[in-house]
């Protein structure tokens, strides 16, 4: 099998892989990580890799990047301090943990380190895939999210700090700490300073494809831009994408937003697909190089340490956080309540502390370390470092994600809002403020805004109807799954229809696109 076939076959897998994780409830980073390790299996299968170099700058920036356009800075800023002692400090806690045992095992100080970087910050793809699924409350997701971001951010800081003190040979206290601060100044002040920049360039394009490849290249160049003045080009991404999530909104137009929504998505899972694919070939030719007999079992101490620590740590983190809250709700004369006393249950709490999967960042992470170091000799323990990094990796995403569902169902843990009805609600509470300020404008003709207001008239009335008619009576869900059935049945036609013209001559291929593109809108609206 040629290289280039075997990426077909990658690529295939993630396809197939994709719906079945639905259908089977496992989290599909599991599926692929068994199927990258059973595909090398396969007699001809020549290996995969990336060149140790390239890793970072191609798999983290869009994953990162991503990752914000999913959440907002003010979720993060509502749950600051929970975020903060995860994503900060159980981070560099688990990192000191993981390198006291590989010292411990023969591991130099500084490689332990780099070890401990690895394989420290959790990975939410996994857990926010159970945790949306089950309807986890939006709080624990919003921390799990946080966490997963900026648990990164703090991780890789470590990690190249570590790696270059390898590759040097020797590296003082002194410069530890200037190479910290320098990372995280410049990493967050080009962020900003890129964000502002993207920002007003996108308020002067109005075309959907420039303005996505603009939001495209932004988070590489940041990331790069970053690292050449020895910043976080981590911190730079996470800057520019929440910076950018805040305010480009209202500067992107509507195509715009649509095309890069969908193009963000689809990266996002390509690249994460690709990466826990990865870590079984990686593993496959880390096992033919590393003796087992001594690895393996520092991995398994490694994996026990950091369960352990993270339910160590997040109990004792919540009370302690409670506690403070409780105290300064009685210094202000607030109710409980309104300080936010009581937000993480302690079913919640064991679910976040289950919830510790590793990965892409790990394997990215791992597989970019050197080979060589800058006296030109082998980089100390390397292939221990990624079969550890590794193992830990497949052993928590194989034991904990499949059993995070279980576990939120056997707690009870879950979420009683409806997300459908929060949409619909809002959606008409957006459409009836414009239909009232159409109604407003004495400025425009009559005629004009009587049409405008006939056509946003319909559009709520429409959204009612079809709101009143999934939600009546016991059998809400079955009249639901006929609403959207006769609604599909009708998108169906319309698509015939347009299609038949294009493919007759009645209509040329450009119209037809532009009226597709008008029933495909209405039908994500409306279905999705």
């Amino acid at each position: 099998m040629s290289s280039l076939a075997l990426w077909g076959v990658v690529i295939a897998g993630l396809v197939v892989l994709t719906p079945l994780a639905d259908r089977v409830r496992v989290p599909l980073p599991v599926l692929l990580t068994l199927f990258g390790l059973a595909l090398p299996l396969v007699p001809g299968t020549p290996h995969l890799s990336i060149e140790p170099e390239h890793v970072l700058p191609i798999v983290l920036p869009p994953l990162l990047f991503a990752a914000t356009q999913r959440s907002t800075s003010r979720e993060f800023k509502g749950q600051a301090r929970p975020i903060l002692l995860t994503a900060v400090g159980l981070t560099v806690a688990s990192a000191a943990v993981v390198a006291v045992i590989a010292h411990a095992a023969g591991v130099p100080w500084a490689v332990a380190w780099v070890l401990g970087a690895i394989v420290a910050p959790p990975d939410p793809v996994a857990a926010t895939a159970v945790a949306r699924r089950l309807r986890l409350p939006g709080r624990v997701v919003t921390v799990l999210e946080g966490e997963g971001m900026f648990n990164d951010a703090t991780a890789l800081v470590m990690y190249h700090v570590a790696v270059a003190a390898v590759v040097a040979g020797s590296v003082t206290a002194g410069e530890v700490g200037l190479d910290l601060l320098l990372a995280v100044v410049v990493g967050i002040g080009v962020g900003l300073a890129v964000g502002w920049l993207g920002h007003l360039l996108l308020g002067r394009i109005r075309v959907p494809a420039a303005e996505t490849t603009i939001t495209l290249a932004l988070p590489f160049a940041v990331y790069l831009l970053a690292e050449e003045l020895h910043g976080s080009g981590v911190l730079a991404v996470l800057t520019l994408g929440l910076l950018l999530r805040d305010v480009s909104h209202t500067s992107v137009s509507s195509g715009g937003w649509l095309l890069g929504r969908s193009v963000w998505e689809y990266a996002d899972y390509l690249i994460t697909g690709v990466v826990f694919v990865l870590i079984g070939f990686e593993l496959t030719s880390v096992l033919e190089e590393t003796p087992v007999g001594g690895a393996l079992p520092l991995a398994l101490v490694v994996v026990a340490a950091l369960v352990a620590l993270r339910f160590a740590w997040l109990f004792p983190a919540v009370w302690l956080l409670e506690r403070s809250l409780a105290a300064r709700a009685v210094r202000q004369g607030v109710p409980a309540e309104v300080a936010g006393i009581g937000a993480f249950t302690s079913r919640e709490t064991t679910v976040m502390s289950w919830a510790g999967m590793r990965g892409v960042v790990s394997v990215a992470s791992a597989l970019a370390l050197p080979h060589l170091v800058a006296a030109g000799g082998a980089f100390p323990h390397r292939d221990t470092v990624v079969f550890v990094g590794l193992v830990v990796v497949l052993v928590t995403l194989v034991l904990q994600g499949l059993t995070l569902a279980p576990v939120v169902r056997r707690l009870g843990v879950g979420s009683t809002v409806d997300e459908a009805a929060e949409v619909a609600r809002l959606r008409q509470e957006a459409t009836r403020a414009a239909l009232e300020a159409i109604r407003g404008r004495a400025d425009v003709p009559a005629p004009v805004r009587d049409a405008v207001a006939l056509q946003y008239e319909g559009y709520l009335d429409a959204q009612v109807a079809l709101a009143r008619a999934r939600a009546e009576g016991e059998e809400q869900e079955r009249l639901g799954d006929l609403v959207d059935s006769l609604l599909r049945d009708a998108v169906e036609v319309e698509r015939t229809v347009v299609i038949r013209a294009r493919s007759e001559g009645l209509a040329s291929p450009h119209v037809a696109d532009e009226v597709l593109a008008e029933v495909e809108a209405r039908a994500v609206r409306d279905l999705d």
